[in-house]
């Protein structure tokens, strides 16, 4: 299948003319046709004979010197907006909603000429780490469709997995690229905070929220990231610093280079199999000359309250302005995890509550930032869990309130800012994907992925692939 190559042998092959974007889109299509009646990944899917007319343009006018990304079928979160396409953030606040402008992410994809397929279902607002928490029905997961597919970006990893586009633009406030990525088998980088445009991303925690590429491979990310990444004057937020070429560095050597394991991440809650899977993965690390380091991170623990209190806190603010006054329909319309987490915010907030509560948080977050900032001046980077179980049954995450914040465990160092690669480390006795997490320094995600990159040229987990 064409959608099984890498960006870059897609890329390669239409300068070429061994293939024409036309035929992806339609292999696409077909996966599209053939899936998403049972995972559900889509909210919008567009109109296939208008993206087929935009990719017979594409082969057109392709050139040896067209970007990467031209002519190759995408996928967006429905977080994005999208001038003239509708954007729901998953509620049915925002059911009928046509933005009037495009998301910075989303333009800078228009302007190298990729093809955008749909959007696609997630948490509601990003409310949740199951995909579950959405008025559009809850997205499956395609290795066992008893089972849900991690959120909030659940609806791309589905769709990646199955093959229904080539990459996608998730959105990762406290997992929500790592946890669907490490449940489907895929790969996703949460970049550093400010490393890529907030502006036209609908906002779960503003001082949290980054947007970032997930694919099939670490190859595939790092060229999307070289095009999503850097300064945006509408985001006072998005650094300045340069963009580097990415996928130039990914084959630099990785030998020299230490990566910790915290101990705290691999004791009494992680399950089993998931445990010795990273164990298995740190073991082919050190093949590759790389040194693996126990250290300790005991302010781990404070990671999912200080999260939870800052997030919700800003949860709270940030949808107020849906009142069904300017657009939108009424407040009754959010779904009851949504009220949950705008009241606790509320609460949080409030007069009495807010020294207590939200101030405390914003002192526990400046310890947890020396944390890590302790942790990476002992390692170059560090290695551990994406999730502390295999993906659950449908319902058991949407259904317990606490079991739903503590899947974030191990992803909740949003607080911090730094980025982080989830990428498939193997399969459970019952062939479900797991996957670890890389965490770096901020702004080093070429580190990261070449981390990614040297592991996933030595093993074939991101290689196998989904049988309904």
């Amino acid at each position: 299948m064409l959608v099984d190559l890498s960006i870059y042998e897609l890329s390669d092959g239409l300068r070429r003319k061994k293939f024409s974007a036309k035929d992806i889109v339609k292999e696409c299509y077909e996966h599209i046709e053939r899936f998403n009646p049972t995972v559900n990944a889509f909210i919008t899917i567009r109109d296939k004979d208008t993206v087929l007319k935009e990719a017979e343009e594409k082969d057109k006018n392709i050139t040896f010197d067209s970007p990467i990304l031209y002519g190759l079928p995408y996928i967006l979160k429905d977080s994005y907006n999208t001038k003239g396409l509708r954007t729901t953030a998953a509620s049915n606040i925002l059911r009928s909603y046509i933005p009037p402008y495009n998301a910075t992410v989303y333009q800078k994809l228009l302007d190298v000429g990729a093809i955008l397929i749909g959007k696609t279902n997630m948490d509601a607002w990003g409310h949740g780490a199951s995909s579950e928490n959405t008025d559009f029905g809850p997205v499956k997961n395609p290795w066992d469709i008893s089972r849900v597919a991690g959120g909030s970006s659940g609806g791309n990893a589905a769709a990646i997995a199955t093959r229904m586009a080539v990459f996608g633009i998730g959105e990762d406030t406290g997992g929500s690229i790592r946890n669907p990525s490490s449940w489907c088998n895929t790969t996703g980088l949460k970049v550093s905070y400010g490393r890529v445009s907030r502006y036209g991303c609908i906002a779960y925690v503003s001082s949290f929220d980054t947007m970032g590429p997930m694919a099939k491979t670490v190859q595939d990310c790092a060229n999307i990231l070289e095009v999503i990444a850097g300064k945006d004057p509408y985001d006072g937020t998005s650094s300045p610093k340069s963009v580097p070429k990415y996928s130039d560095h990914l084959t630099n050597p990785v030998k020299n280079i230490t990566l910790g394991m915290p101990r705290e991440c691999f004791g009494e809650g992680l399950d089993s199999e998931i445990r010795k899977l990273i164990y298995d993965a740190a073991k082919e690390y050190e093949k590759l000359g790389i040194t693996i380091k126990e250290i300790s991170m005991p302010m781990l623990q404070y990671g999912v309250p200080v999260y939870y209190v800052i997030g919700t806190s800003e949860t709270s603010t940030n949808l107020a302005r849906y009142d069904g006054i300017r657009y939108g329909q009424g407040r009754d319309k959010f779904s009851k995890e949504t009220m949950r987490r705008i009241m606790l915010g509320t609460y949080a907030l409030s007069s009495g509550y807010y020294d207590a509560y939200y101030k405390k948080a914003q002192q526990g977050r400046t310890l947890f930032i020396k944390e890590y900032h302790k942790a990476l001046s002992e390692c170059d980077a560090i290695l551990m869990p994406v999730e502390p179980m295999p993906a659950t049954k449908l319902g058991e995450l949407i259904n317990n309130p606490i079991q739903n914040m503590l899947a974030d465990i191990y992803t909740c160092q949003t607080p911090v800012g730094v980025p982080s690669l989830a990428l498939p480390c193997g399969f459970t006795k019952d062939h479900l994907p797991v996957g670890m997490q890389i965490v770096g320094k901020m702004f080093d995600e070429s580190l990261l992925l070449q981390l990614g990159y040297a592991y996933q040229k030595v093993t074939d987990w991101h290689k196998k692939s989904i049988t309904l």
